[in-house]
Order: C-alpha cells, then sequence, then structure tokens
C-alpha cells in the first residue's frame, strides 16, 4: 500500500526515525482541507516511546479540527537541525515522513499527561506548566496520530 523509498541508499533505520521523533520539537501535519486542497500546519508533537504513537495539541475547533473528522488519514514530517561536514558549505539532514491515522483524544487524563509532555519539552519551568494547565489547559483539544508507514532518511543539500 504505501511505496517502498526510491533513494533507498539514503534511507535510516526505524531506530533512527524514533530518535528524530524524540528529539525534535515540531514538524508539519499534513491533511485533507478544504475542496481537497491539502492543509499542512507547523506543530508541535510528543512522540510517547510507551505506544509508538505521536501527539499534539491545538484549539477545538477550526480548519485542523474539521479537516480531521472529515478524513482521518495524514502525514506528518520532521527534520533535523543537521550538520556540516568540516569544510563542506552543505547541510546533512535526516528527515522522517510518518503517515497513520489521526484521531481527537478524549480522555481527560490522557490529554494531560499529552500536554505536560510537550510542555516538557519546551521549559522545565513547574510554575509556567501549573499556570498552563489551569488557564489554558480546558481550552486545548489532544491529538493522536498511529503511525502505519513511517521512512527516514538522510540528505546532503548540495
Amino acid at each position: 500500500m504505501f511505496r517502498k523509498m526510491r533513494r533507498f541508499k539514503q534511507q535510516i533505520s526505524d531506530a533512527e526515525c524514533i530518535e528524530i521523533l524524540k528529539n525534535t520539537k515540531r514538524g508539519v501535519l499534513s491533511l485533507m482541507g478544504d475542496d481537497g486542497y491539502p492543509y499542512g500546519i507547523p506543530i508541535d508533537h510528543w512522540y510517547c516511546e510507551e505506544d509508538g504513537k505521536i501527539y499534539f495539541h491545538g484549539a477545538k475547533e477550526g480548519h485542523k479540527i474539521d479537516a480531521i473528522k472529515a478524513c482521518d488519514k495524514v502525514s506528518y514530517c520532521v527534520y533535523d537541525e543537521g550538520y556540516r561536514k568540516k569544510g563542506d558549505w552543505a547541510l546533512n539532514i535526516k528527515s522522517v515522513i510518518i503517515f497513520g491515522r489521526i484521531k481527537l483524544v478524549e480522555d481527560e487524563e490522557k490529554s494531560k499527561k499529552i500536554c505536560i509532555a510537550i510542555t516538557r519539552k519546551f521549559t522545565d519551568d513547574e510554575e509556567y506548566l501549573q499556570k498552563e494547565l489551569t488557564n489554558a489547559f480546558p481550552r486545548v483539544q489532544c491529538l493522536e496520530i498511529t503511525p502505519e508507514h513511517m521512512t527516514g532518511k538522510l540528505v546532503n543539500e548540495s
């Protein structure tokens, strides 16, 4: 059902893909938007090692939620900061693309766990976290991707 990578010599292992998902803070979530137009949005994520799923949080309404309700098939793309070989101008970047199904998280305790995990990717400021849970959490909708296919590759920009 899913295509094999054409440039398979650049493919990285699933373990490397997971490390990138764990260590990057954001990527682009692509959905089927209005009138069949693709809708890609930059978004923060949390990769949960316990269940292998990718989680997000955002508003309870809007284009993203409407698109998810209309079609649960998505792709999610992340890439690392890259590195340069000594004396070379070109970046070497590892990227990961996930294809899967997305759904709304309805369980409040699970949503709180997701929000805490995402916030902790950015800060360990406990006071800030508690303030966000008190003030923003009631307005948050969490989302869950169950991956169906994952590929990653190393690309040299030259």
